[in-house]
């Protein structure tokens, strides 16, 4: 993994006063980098929009690289334990449904993390690339095999597993990363909880409907 996920909070003050400022930093980072890419950002941008002085954010991240690895390191941290609702004794239904509501959440709680993810893949993965061909792959390969199982059940269709894990990714990102384009068809100023429910819905029947044999009935709404 590029970077270590963030630190656990400490049972004392100092701990929690560590991690507060940590979440603080992760957060305006995300923003910073969003907006400006790694090139553009700087640790004195980040830092002001954080509040706190540059020299926290040194004693914290010692690099503006380090910081940047750390907000990537987050946001999969999160989309790879949603993916984690996949396991061979839950029905399909209901776990992929759990999933895209998951990954909307994230869309919308985050998504100027996802748009950083975004950037880093459209710029060749710089930071990720050895994670995405080693850590990245041997997870999906997991879930693939659970995918495969289902379809063994005549749970699912025969669909292409890792594909399939693909068009779930490409799908509920959507509306993070294009949240702009997003909006301006919807004719929003900006997306609310309806908007993401209208889309978890939207976006699990059309999966569902797809990948279910046919004897099998929706999962729950």
């Amino acid at each position: 993994m590029p970077a270590a996920r963030p630190r656990k909070t400490n049972a004392n003050g100092r701990g929690r006063i560590r991690e507060s400022n940590e979440q603080r930093l992760l957060k305006a980072a995300e923003t910073v980098f969003a907006e400006r890419g790694f090139s553009g950002a700087t640790t004195a941008a980040i830092a002001a929009r954080a509040r706190l002085p540059k020299a926290n954010l040194h004693y914290y991240f010692r690099t503006k690289a380090a910081l940047y690895r750390a907000v990537l390191a987050n946001v999969l941290e999160l989309w790879l334990d949603e993916l984690d609702r996949f396991t061979p004794d839950r029905e399909p239904a209901e776990a992929i449904a759990d999933y895209v509501s998951g990954k909307l959440h994230w869309s919308r709680a985050r998504p100027n993390a996802s748009k950083v993810f975004a950037n880093e893949i459209l710029h060749g993965a710089p930071f990720l690339e050895s994670y995405l061909a080693r850590d990245l792959r041997q997870r999906v390969e997991q879930k693939a095999k659970v995918i495969r199982q289902w379809i063994r059940r005549g749970k699912l269709k025969p669909v292409d597993p890792k594909h399939f894990i693909f068009q779930l990714w490409a799908s509920t990102q959507h509306y993070a990363d294009f949240e702009v384009q997003v909006r301006a068809v919807l004719g929003r100023k900006r997306l609310d909880e309806r908007d993401f429910a209208a889309a978890a819905a939207n976006i699990t029947g059309l999966i569902l409907k797809g990948c279910l044999p046919d004897r099998a009935h929706p999962a729950r709404s």
